[in-house]
């Protein structure tokens, strides 16, 4: 159990009003209603002092698990025994679920680093309140006794510091996973991690490979989104290394061209901030850049080059997201990007028709590939900045593309095989070979998309083809 005195203060801050969700204020007057104590704990009580929405509400109880469901029950609430070896019953109130779980200790930790083998049931919220990860998430709140912070929680929020409860060395020995909770915290709320518990975090980042890839993948991610994201990539750099190695090359890797006032990993850190914070670009603006430092060389000028590294940049992050198990068609999407992030994209009719048509008509791919654009050009130095503009009108030409209707798949075409075959085609590839050159046409501006129009290209095209088979 955590002992410095640094951080411990016993009492409960009556004056201290926090605007807990009513699924919480629900839960806690069942449980009191019948004899228990309960306190409302952990991410719902920081969010609230954050003044931030919380997507959970957990509750700490002296009430066992049975008591609970029990007390649950006699008001008319649905539960479910969730984790009841661990002491937790979920509850719905007013349609949302809300775990509570009696006071406890963990004892001994498993191979997984992540899970305790045995807990034990104690008699106090603070000796529950131990047993947290970090300060901001040992803070136990009740409408009438006020917050409790026996570890300076609040102090740390209002300073912006994520500080492990107790020795460092053994939250994270006891649980892994907690060192990719730290970068994400950092990610989501823009803390900076105490010194202590970045040590704590370094030594025990071995352990990561023990934690499951679902659960790894789930933390990086919510990193990726988070509103600061890019100054978490930095400051954490050689935590996250453990779960992508691939940053290892990135960090510190001067560019030296006049394109780049930013090393490797610190245009990655500009390109993930500077792009809407939705899985697929962001996952992209990680990888867009990262086969750089395996094809750099210098010219005779000492301007570097990398030739080829959008194709090796996604060869990597194939590898990446296998090893983290993302989903074969979202990891398809995100290689898109990464293989066409360098690619020419003129702000012109021809141009936009052109790449929508190889993105096979992917409106939302599309518009992905803009902002990874946007977000590269963002990332480079001053004068390339210029770029974003043109990215702005290759999508407001998408947007009039689109709304015209105009043809950028087969699927748009005015004319299909029925037509290739009504006009003396044989069944076969040339009928499929006539429609390619068709929309090709179209994309290009040489025929419009009218089915009179195209039947006259068709005819034409057909005849010239026959002309050629016979030669």
């Amino acid at each position: 159990m955590p002992e410095p005195a640094s951080q411990k203060k016993d009492a409960a801050q009556p004056a201290a009003v926090i605007a807990l969700p009513p699924t919480a204020l629900c839960v806690l007057d069942v449980l009191e209603g019948a004899g228990h104590e309960a306190w409302a704990v952990g991410g719902c009580v920081r969010d609230a002092l954050l003044g931030r929405p919380s997507g959970d509400v957990d509750v700490a109880s002296s009430a066992t698990w049975r008591e609970a469901q029990r007390a649950f029950e006699a008001r008319g609430l649905r539960t479910h025994e969730t984790g009841t070896k661990h002491g937790t019953l979920t509850v719905i109130a007013d349609g949302s679920p809300v775990e509570v779980t009696t006071y406890r200790a963990d004892g001994p930790y498993d191979e997984d680093a992540r899970h305790p083998k045995s807990v034990s049931f104690v008699r106090s919220i603070e000796e529950d309140l131990a047993r947290r990860d970090f300060t901001m998430n040992a803070l136990a709140y009740h409408p009438r006794r006020g917050l409790l912070d026996p570890y300076g929680g609040r102090a740390d929020l209002d300073a912006g510091i994520i500080r492990a409860v107790g020795d460092p060395a053994r939250r994270f020995s006891e649980d892994a996973l907690r060192i990719l909770r730290a970068c994400r915290f950092a990610a989501q709320l823009g803390f900076r991690i105490e010194e202590k518990t970045f040590e704590g975090m370094l030594a025990n980042k071995g352990l990561l490979v023990r934690v499951s890839t679902e659960r790894t993948t789930r933390e990086i991610e919510k990193l990726l989104v988070g509103r600061f994201a890019g100054s978490a990539l930095l400051s954490c750099v050689d935590v996250l290394a453990a779960v992508l190695p691939e940053l290892v090359a990135m960090k510190g890797f001067d560019q030296r061209t006049p394109y780049h006032v930013h090393d490797v990993l610190e245009h990655t850190a500009h390109v993930v901030d500077a792009t809407p914070p939705q899985p697929l670009v962001r996952w992209a603006a990680l990888f867009h850049d990262m086969g750089k430092p395996a094809l750099f060389f210098a010219d005779a000028r000492g301007i570097g080059h990398f030739y080829g590294h959008p194709a090796l940049s996604a060869s990597m992050a194939r590898g990446a997201m296998a090893r983290l198990s993302l989903s074969s068609a979202f990891a398809a999407r995100v290689l898109e990007l990464v293989r066409r992030h360098d690619d020419a994209l003129s702000p012109t009719p021809k141009s936009v028709r052109r790449m929508l048509a190889s993105l096979g008509g992917d409106v939302e791919l599309f518009r992905a590939l803009c902002d990874l654009k946007r977000g590269d050009a963002a990332g480079q130095a001053p004068f390339c900045r210029s770029r974003i503009k043109e990215v702005d009108a290759v999508e407001a030409l998408l947007d009039d593309i689109l709304a015209a209707d105009e043809a950028f798949s087969l699927g748009h075409l005015a004319v299909n095989g029925r037509t290739v075959l009504a006009l003396g085609a044989e069944p076969g590839p040339i009928v499929g070979q006539a429609l390619d050159a068709a929309l090709d046409a179209v994309i290009d501006g040489e025929a419009p998309n009218d089915p009179g129009a195209l039947r006259a290209f068709l005819a034409e095209w057909l005849a010239e083809h026959a002309d050629k088979a016979r030669s």
